[in-house]
């Protein structure tokens, strides 16, 4: 054997890139394997059911021709292709499409199961909107409870000052005893305000306890604590005072 000729020109054009030719082997063989495929699709049979939808797609997209018994029965009473039926021509123009049922299941079964799905999405709509309402309702009776406990706060806020201005305008009349034990504050208390005393533990509640001494003071002193004023007599008091409630006062 002659040696090669490094230097010639089929040398020069050869591609000596490294792993081109296991690329072009690959290539190779991936286009050999989609050729044999459209091949195996040209040659392979149809089935039943295959040729019988191709039958019917055929059939279904060309227009009734003269050969057609109820078409030519159509023509003979004026009919025109693409007119209306109808006697004003009120009617359709296409013909109504065919509903094919290709699958296995019995005849309602994608019926029932369109229900079935419309019932589970009503039912979950359904939990969504109970799961809306007690949120709400939750909500709502936290704000309750919150504005109670305030309202009691501040009504005990109110009971408190009634008591240490009932204390001294009964102590600047000489009143040693108060008329309840209730009506003044015991020194204790002064330094844990925050906390239920011992005249709220009785059977009275708050609400009515700062209304007795509010209307103790205004009857014995004419005095409002809303107003934080000893008028001088009754007359003044009813004729200048708004009223005996911190809503009146508002």
């Amino acid at each position: 054997d002659e040696e090669e000729d490094y230097m010639s020109d089929l040398f020069i054009k050869q591609d000596v890139r490294p792993g081109l030719p296991m690329m072009r082997r690959m290539k190779e063989t991936i286009q050999k394997e989609e050729k044999q495929k459209e091949a195996n699709e040209k040659n392979r049979q149809k089935s039943i059911k295959e040729e019988e939808k191709e039958r019917r797609d055929l059939v279904l997209k060309s227009a009734l021709g003269t050969d057609n018994k109820g078409f030519a029965l159509l023509q003979k009473m004026g009919y025109k292709s693409g007119q209306a039926l109808g006697k004003s021509g009120e009617g359709i123009v296409e013909p109504i499409p065919l509903n094919i049922k290709t699958g296995l299941s019995g005849l309602g079964h994608e019926e029932l199961k369109k229900r079935k799905a419309e019932e589970k999405l009503e039912n979950y709509r359904q939990k969504l909107h109970m799961k809306k309402q007690a949120n709400e309702q939750a909500a709502d009776q936290f704000r309750i409870r919150f504005k109670n406990k305030q309202e009691e706060r501040k009504m005990e806020g109110d009971l408190r000052k009634s008591q240490r201005a009932c204390q001294q305008l009964d102590m600047q009349k000489d009143i040693d005893v108060p008329k309840e034990t209730w009506f003044w504050l015991e020194p204790e208390e002064e330094d844990k305000k925050d906390e239920e005393d011992e005249c709220t533990s009785s059977d009275i509640s708050v609400s009515e306890k700062l209304h007795i001494l509010t209307a103790y003071l205004r009857e014995e002193h004419f005095y409002c604590i809303w107003c934080g004023t000893t008028y001088e007599d009754s007359e003044d008091l009813s004729s200048n005072c708004p009223g005996d409630s911190a809503a009146d006062h508002d």
